[in-house]
């Protein structure tokens, strides 16, 4: 094995993961050497066994950022700060006891969430995005409609006005590719939160934020607000990726050619393959080690960031010894985490839900769609964290507006 660290970024993230991360892990093992922008160190846990044991471990592989050992060398505008936050008061970097409380307020404030209504408000946003495409025989299902769903819903679900979705969808997008606007992006998302919080604390809703404020644990309102900002950076933009990645692998595998004529079972079944082969959350940051320790055959110090490379491990030749069959029903994948710092199952439900819904609208409410352009010359995002297409060309025969009307 090499000891070279690998750059985190570059096209290849893009163009060719999978082929990256078995390079990775052939020329450096289950925990790869790896530098963040600015030639930071950290280290990238590919192996399933490895990343269970980090994600199942959360005293010796902690959550608490204020453990690492690279702050010092850290510049004020690093653009992945949002994705790795400092002294930030929110349920990511909370530990113990603390962090049960607060995970538990969450679930609660997201499980009373009813799923006929978000059913309902799924379906209306989605045909409100198609109501605007599909006269014209053609669409960008990426820009004009799984990039602007997710947040919609979310959005309304916490109690913001309908009118507030696309500039939030301009900020996430922002934070989570952790490039130039990155901080501009999360300052938005903060000041919109907080204006939220205050105007719930005052006038209490059938909200999430309300009950999230109406929850006896004492955190807040700061707290409350950095808690809205992950949920919905983390409810977001993995959902529209699920939804792009979806459509996409429906659009382009014959596997799947079923769905696009009234198949629905094989939706679901799609939905699962893509967080095995195609996870829209690649690589999660993080976890800290709290003493030096061995993982993987690697020397681990003390303060040392571990990355979570949760594509890697759904793909670890020791877990899908043939990844040319389907998965079915499998959901042993990392796509949602593992560990007592995973998605909170009434989250992973709200975005199964959303994506779903926003998968099947489109294929209800547009007949005979077809990629508009070659498979092969479909691009993604290049990010190592969030995988996603840059857009997705389709036409379809040309179908009259609903304009409100119900289906």
């Amino acid at each position: 094995m090499t000891s070279e660290a690998v750059p985190l970024g570059g096209p290849r993230f893009q163009t060719e993961p999978a082929c990256l991360y078995r390079e990775m892990r052939r020329d450096h093992g289950s925990v790869v050497p790896v530098e963040l922008d600015g030639g930071i160190p950290a280290w990238l846990v590919l192996g399933y066994r490895e990343l269970h044991q980090v994600t199942g471990d959360p005293v010796l592989f902690s959550r608490d950022s204020e453990l690492w050992n690279q702050w010092e060398n850290i510049p004020e505008d690093w653009p992945l700060l949002p994705m790795i936050g400092h002294r930030q008061p929110s349920i990511l970097y909370t530990v113990g006891e603390r962090h049960r409380q607060r995970a538990a307020m969450i679930s609660n404030a997201l499980e009373a969430v009813d799923p006929f209504e978000l059913r309902r408000q799924s379906e209306r946003f989605a045909d409100e995005l198609i109501d605007t495409v599909c006269l014209s025989g053609e669409a960008d299902l990426v820009a004009q409609y799984s990039s602007l769903l997710p947040v919609r819903v979310l959005a309304h679900l916490y109690g913001f006005p309908d009118d507030e979705g696309p500039e939030l969808v301009t900020a996430l997008n922002d934070m989570i590719d952790g490039r130039e606007r990155a901080l501009a992006g999360q300052s938005h998302l903060a000041s919109a939160m907080a204006r939220l919080v205050a105007d719930r604390a005052e006038k209490p809703a059938d909200d999430v934020v309300s009950r999230m404020l109406a929850d006896d644990s004492g955190f807040t309102g700061e707290e409350i607000v950095q808690d809205l900002m992950v949920m919905m950076a983390a409810g977001h933009q993995p959902t529209a990726d699920w939804i792009g990645n979806s459509l996409r692998l429906m659009l382009t595998d014959d596997r799947f050619a079923a769905s696009l004529f009234g198949g629905r079972n094989s939706v679901a079944e799609a939905m699962n393959e893509v967080l095995w082969e195609d996870t829209p959350t690649q690589n999660v940051a993080g976890r800290w080690a709290a003493r030096d320790t061995h993982l993987g055959g690697r020397r681990v110090r003390a303060g040392d960031l571990l990355l979570l490379g949760l594509q890697g491990a759904n793909s670890d030749p020791q877990v899908r010894t043939d990844a040319s069959t389907l998965t079915g029903g499998n959901n042993a994948h990392f796509s949602f985490g593992h560990g007592e710092h995973r998605c909170p199952f009434p989250a992973q439900e709200i975005a199964e839900v959303i994506a779903r819904t926003g998968i099947e609208v489109v294929l209800d409410r547009l007949p005979d769609i077809d990629l508009a352009v070659p498979a092969g010359s479909l691009t993604r995002r290049p990010s190592p964290w969030l995988r996603g297409l840059t857009e997705l060309p389709v036409r379809f025969t040309s179908t009259p507006a609903l304009g409100g009307t119900s289906r």
